[in-house]
């Protein structure tokens, strides 16, 4: 939690129960389901709850806005954020059923009202709009775009970015960005926390 609180300090009581309540919670449920890799489980907030929260460090979301969450695994960057925006609506999507029980499971446990997770894949999702779509490390740039531009609404009334994709990625990018054909815009994860496990990592934004 420390290294949470180093860079974000206004979360409210509620806020920060929740966030402290993750690590025995995720602790006990990978070891009955592995959502989180083993040698991670001990650097859970700064591999994961804080990587998540670069989303919310660069983008101000307005009460009201829709996010989805593409590949969410045990529910990351969505839980995270959810718990950063009360009043920000979260769909979790997995295409592993087993990760969306734990994704309930979690959120179910903090008391967190504006998470809702399903098993399924976000091309089969075409009953919902959404303001943005968030994803970490789970497929090239060009596939992520394919699979959610048809769900992301077009405007700039959510956020302070307008609508789009925010994804998390490591490694040397300039290939698939370039291979993506979109206006993407790219941040350092390491210059919005100054952590050496955010070297090579970035934060990319693609507008509607």
């Amino acid at each position: 939690m420390d290294i949470i609180q180093k860079y974000f300090d206004d979360f409210t009581d509620k806020q920060t129960e929740q966030l402290a309540a993750l690590a025995d919670l995720y602790r006990d449920w990978n070891e009955k389901i592995n959502v989180i890799s083993r040698k991670d489980i001990d650097t859970l907030y700064e591999r994961h709850v804080l990587h998540s929260m670069a989303i919310a460090a660069m983008c101000e979301m307005n009460p009201g806005a829709k996010v989805i969450d593409i590949g969410t695994g045990g529910g990351f960057p969505g839980i995270p954020l959810a718990i950063f925006y009360p009043e920000v609506d979260f769909l979790l999507v997995d295409s592993i059923g087993k990760k969306i029980k734990v994704v309930n499971a979690v959120s179910e446990a903090i008391g967190l009202k504006n998470v809702r997770a399903v098993h399924s894949r976000v091309e089969e999702i075409r009953n919902e709009q959404f303001d943005y779509a968030v994803s970490r490390a789970v497929a090239p740039l060009k596939d992520l775009w394919w699979w959610v531009n048809p769900v992301i609404r077009k405007g700039n009334t959510a956020g302070e970015l307008p609508n789009g994709l925010m994804c998390l990625k490591g490694g040397n990018l300039e290939q698939e960005m370039k291979e993506s054909k979109l206006n993407v815009r790219a941040w350092s994860v390491q210059d919005i926390f100054q952590e050496p496990f955010f070297e090579e990592k970035f934060l990319l934004y693609v507008p509607k």
